[in-house]
């Protein structure tokens, strides 16, 4: 038997569904993503640390669990809220349900939910901080939980908790490329395993000079959790890195390559995070649907006398989703290219940073 889930919002909320996780409570920022699949992608991506994610397709875990390789070694985001969780997967690939990937991470969720409704909420009044709590809950825990959600804070440094612990080597490419890991999808290291370059993984507090120790051919700054100005450790490693070899951003690496430039970032009102993003390339002059998970965003007032050029933008709302520098071989991508769930359009600027090198 099922037990009851709660999800209290920071302005007062109380929304009540069913366990489909296991019994215990999660602190989060409440997102929601527009990917009708992938939703194993999703919820191993270490770019959701610290957040609840909410599905606003109705039916999710139609085809199981297990059914492919996770974006790393175990599911990141804080909770799930869905409409209706599927119980009856097929999938000749599936060793098991949603409920029980979540159970096997010791991961909260809940069903039953009017997640359209919530959506709506999270678009007019941007993303809330919220607490997922599932089990037999009394009211007077309820409010110690809410007096605990009126203090939690989200903008801390979540990359120290998805970063790698210590340099790793992979593959045996022509090339290598050393990949500051800030909480990186495996699809990204993948992608760039296709490409036969030599991967060398470090963790995201590692000093530009022991980078540079290696030798590489290539830098890419990965993506990851949180609000990219306080990372100022990787910011300085990024800004003494830039101009000795090329280097690629990645969503929060795209951020860090511009903050250690000198541009500004800001918070978004509720971010985009989905696999039908529209971006169009002003170089090229080409539209690819785009793979997107990111809360932050460039500051465009910011770029001027920066040697930053816009290469890519939104078609939803105008933010920049691409960068090039005009002198320094670099370039970045505010969206996700290795498409890990979603479209593989973006793929091909991992094909122009290999020529880079």
């Amino acid at each position: 038997m099922m037990s009851e889930g709660l999800l209290l919002l920071a302005n007062g909320a109380i929304i009540r569904g069913k366990s489909i996780g296991v019994d215990g409570e999660a602190f989060g920022e409440l997102v929601f993503t527009t990917s009708l699949s992938g939703y194993e992608e999703t919820l191993s991506d270490p770019s959701y640390n610290g957040q609840i994610v909410l599905f606003t397709y109705t039916h999710i875990g139609n085809y199981g669990a297990w059914t492919g390789e996770l974006e790393s070694d175990r599911i990141w985001a804080e909770g799930v809220v869905v409409r209706d969780a599927c119980y009856y997967p097929s999938n000749a690939k599936s060793r098991g349900r949603l409920s029980d990937l979540l159970k096997e991470y010791g991961i909260v969720g809940i069903e039953g939910v009017d997640t359209r409704a919530l959506t709506v909420m999270i678009r007019e009044h941007g993303t809330i901080p919220a607490v997922l709590v599932c089990g037999d809950v009394s009211s007077v825990e309820i409010e110690a939980l809410r007096e605990r959600l009126a203090g939690w804070r989200y903008e801390v440094d979540l990359v120290r908790e998805t970063t790698c612990s210590k340099v790793e080597l992979m593959g045996k490419g022509r090339k290598s490329v050393a990949l500051l890991d800030c909480g990186v999808k495996l699809g990204i290291v993948r992608k760039l395993l296709e490409g036969n370059v030599t991967v060398i993984r470090f963790p995201a507090h590692t000093s530009a000079e022991e980078i540079l120790s290696w030798d590489p051919d290539g830098i890419i700054v990965s993506n990851g959790p949180g609000d990219p100005a306080v990372l100022g450790y990787a910011i300085e490693t990024v800004r003494k890195l830039m101009g000795k070899v090329p280097m690629m951003g990645v969503c929060l690496g795209h951020q860090l390559i511009s903050l250690a430039l000198g541009c500004r970032t800001y918070k978004m009102k509720f971010g985009h995070r989905g696999t039908n993003h529209p971006v169009k390339d002003l170089k090229t002059g080409q539209i690819h649907i785009t793979l997107q998970n990111h809360g932050y965003a460039v500051d465009p007032r910011s770029l001027e006398g920066k040697g930053l050029k816009v290469r890519q933008v939104s078609l939803n709302d105008g933010t920049i989703e691409g960068l090039e520098h005009e002198d320094l071989n670099i370039l970045s991508t505010q969206y996700h290219p290795e498409g890990r769930p979603g479209p593989s359009d973006g793929a091909r600027i991992f094909d122009e940073f290999l020529v880079m090198l």
